[in-house]
């Protein structure tokens, strides 16, 4: 039985990368595909030349952020004597771009080398802007432009995506510092009462020491240094991430305010202190501490896969790729004073290998990650041990650079497969989906709470919830160090003190009748629930809840595919079973279920949305699954029972 088991998860592991690898590679390039990165439609290696003396394009105003701003709307006026339908504007950072950065592809003929070895940050269609633009050849567009540590271009191309000529470049613009502290991202420490800050600026330590000034309203604030980290072209493990995606990083911060105050509000600033003695601020934030483990207050969680980001001045074609991340951001910004902290369980922003898009999903989610703790894949963290001669506050600096193929680099992870997987890097799914990130981006840009850097599963404290926290792109089977992790983690809380545990993963490692799943009759991935689901009984968890399945599904509290609690809302006294959440609808395109229900399947909804969790005291939580498009409730439970 073990032997037919073991080949079953080994087929469906191989079907899931077959899947994966067809998914990704199919599509014509000017033909949107579902799932498609934009940017992955521009044949960049294939633009040619095409300079017209007679066509203008200017972007205005010249300088942004006059007065601390980190996102300034630009007019983009456009004059083309030859107008087209495929003609379209791209936004190059740094506007410098030229082919000097350039490999030839081929030795034969200089002619054949690129022009232009970078993808742009967006695009739009001159056409979108005009309808009879083909007819005028006038154009103005509108661009939201966001702080990014370099100048900005705005270039005229003809051609399509596929076929791009080179017809026109703008003015250069940029903001007042374009170095400065911006996007901060808060997320808890490794002991309840210590909150970190992660952000990103232009400054190297040899410029500036990174820091935080923070404190209580009215009160002496405090300042702490921040560890300081980046890493170069080498560090990524493919294409695109190693070629056309590639964008210097900048640096990334991340300081850890501890010891604090339970359940209270702090205010806090990122900052700098420069070579030349003088301060540089962000500008001002705030956040509310932890409640301490098993304290008894109201306590409200986020959770949510699969997001993506969207451009809110509707380029980069909008809607067609991630068509409701917006409206999940806006919903919880909406809903924010509501809110105490945010799980997004996995597939971040769907860069696939184009570094720009991580800096506009920091800027994207910054309202609610400023905010709030974000919790989220891994940050690359050195010791904590003072350097000789110097005591605590320090700062440090990482630089990831490999000049050889990074195996070790590689094996780090990110929550979810778009953020992880590459062939050959160690990861336990084999597929591309991450565009040669392989994990370095995910745990550069944000922290969290592991103990070690190779193995993305922790655990985390939060008032009367208990979260144990699964890295599904590495191996979870019996015997194996994660499975050891997840057994004493789920075995040393104590539920009197905190009587909600919940488990969390990326792929569905329980229940789900998603298309993909029920193709191969696993429903969920093959194997896990063979050896995860004793655990979930034993250990008796309220919930587990998944990504990487785009739509939102609950079951009944089961065990080995039977209900074990015929009620479908309201739960009271010993549920037995683990309710599973599939809540992989927060913004990426949409997967259909099977068209069979099955026996254990509550709730299935083929649409984008989240979940809030309330806790509102040691014997009473609430589950709500709200829509994106408007935010009311479209599914919830109630569980009661009482640990003391």
């Amino acid at each position: 039985m073990e032997m037919v088991v073991g080949v079953k998860k080994m087929w469906g592991v191989a079907l899931l990368t077959v899947l994966n690898f067809f998914f990704f590679f199919s599509g014509s390039v000017d033909g949107f595909v579902m799932g498609e990165q934009p940017l992955s439609k521009i044949a960049i290696h294939r633009i040619t030349l095409g300079h017209s003396n007679t066509t203008s394009i200017t972007a205005s105003p010249i300088l942004l952020g006059s007065n601390g701003e980190d996102t300034e709307w630009v007019n983009v006026d456009l004059d083309h004597d030859n107008p087209s339908a495929g003609d379209w504007i791209g936004v190059f950072s740094p506007a410098n771009f030229n082919s000097s950065i350039c490999s030839p592809e081929s030795s034969d003929s200089q002619d054949r080398a690129p022009h232009i070895c970078t993808a742009p940050i967006k695009y739009k269609f001159a056409i979108d802007s005009n309808s009879d633009y083909t007819k005028t050849g006038k154009a103005s567009l509108k661009f939201q432009i966001i702080n990014q540590r370099a100048d900005f271009a705005f270039v005229l191309f003809s051609g399509g995506l596929s076929k791009p000529k080179l017809v026109a470049v703008s003015n250069s613009v940029t903001f007042a510092n374009p170095k400065a502290p911006v996007y901060p991202r808060l997320a808890l420490g490794r002991a309840w009462n210590e909150m970190t800050v992660t952000w990103t600026s232009g400054y190297d330590i040899d410029e500036g020491v990174p820091l935080v000034k923070w404190g209580l309203q009215g009160g002496q604030p405090k300042r702490s240094f921040a560890a300081t980290s980046t890493f170069t072209k080498n560090s990524m493990c493919g294409s695109p991430a190693r070629t056309v995606g590639w964008r210097d990083p900048g640096f990334i911060h991340t300081s850890f305010l501890s010891n604090l105050r339970p359940n209270t509000k702090y205010n806090y600033r990122m900052g700098l202190f420069l070579s030349n003695g003088s301060y540089l601020w962000s500008k001002a934030y705030s956040f509310r501490s932890s409640p301490s483990p098993g304290q008894n207050s109201l306590q409200r969680v986020i959770i949510f896969g699969d997001l993506g980001k969207v451009e809110r001045d509707g380029s980069n074609e909008y809607n067609n790729n991630q068509p409701g991340s917006l409206n999940t951001t806006d919903q919880l910004i909406k809903d924010l004073p509501n809110i105490d902290i945010v799980f997004h369980i996995g597939d971040i922003t769907y860069a696939q290998g184009y570094l720009s898009q991580w800096d506009q999903f920091t800027s994207q989610m910054e309202p609610i990650a400023s905010t709030v703790p974000y919790m989220i894949a891994r940050f690359f963290q050195g010791s904590k041990l003072s350097p000789p001669g110097l005591e605590p506050p320090y700062v440090l600096i990482f630089v990831l650079t490999v000049n050889v193929l990074p195996l070790e680099l590689c094996m780090m992870d990110g929550h979810g497969n778009h953020e992880r997987d590459w062939p050959n890097s160690g990861s336990f799914y084999n597929g591309p989906d991450s565009g040669g990130e392989c994990g370095v981006l995910a745990e550069t840009m944000y922290y969290s709470p592991m103990k070690n850097k190779d193995k993305f599963w922790y655990s985390i404290d939060y008032g009367m919830f208990h979260f144990c926290v699964a890295d599904s792109e590495k191996d979870w089977r019996e015997g194996t160090e994660q499975y050891k992790f997840l057994n004493h983690c789920l075995a040393s809380v104590n539920r009197k003190k905190q009587p909600w545990l919940i488990f969390t993963a990326h792929r569905v490692l329980g229940y789900s009748s998603d298309f993909s799943y029920s193709m191969e009759g696993s429903f969920g991935e093959p194997g896990a629930r063979e050896n995860l689901e004793k655990l979930w009984r034993k250990y008796k968890v309220d919930v587990a809840f998944f990504g990487h399945v785009h739509n939102y599904e609950r079951t009944c509290p089961v065990y080995q595919e039977q209900c074990l609690n015929l009620e479908k809302s309201r739960y009271s006294g010993t549920v037995n079973g683990t309710i599973h959440v599939a809540v992989g609808g927060g913004g990426y395109h949409l997967s259909k279920f099977s068209d069979d229900i099955p026996s254990w399947s509550i709730y299935r909804d083929y649409d984008y949305g989240f979940v809030k969790m309330t806790a509102f005291n040691h014997s009473s939580l609430l589950l709500e699954y709200k829509k994106s498009s408007d935010g009311k409730v479209y599914d919830s439970f109630t569980i009661s029972k009482d640990y003391y």
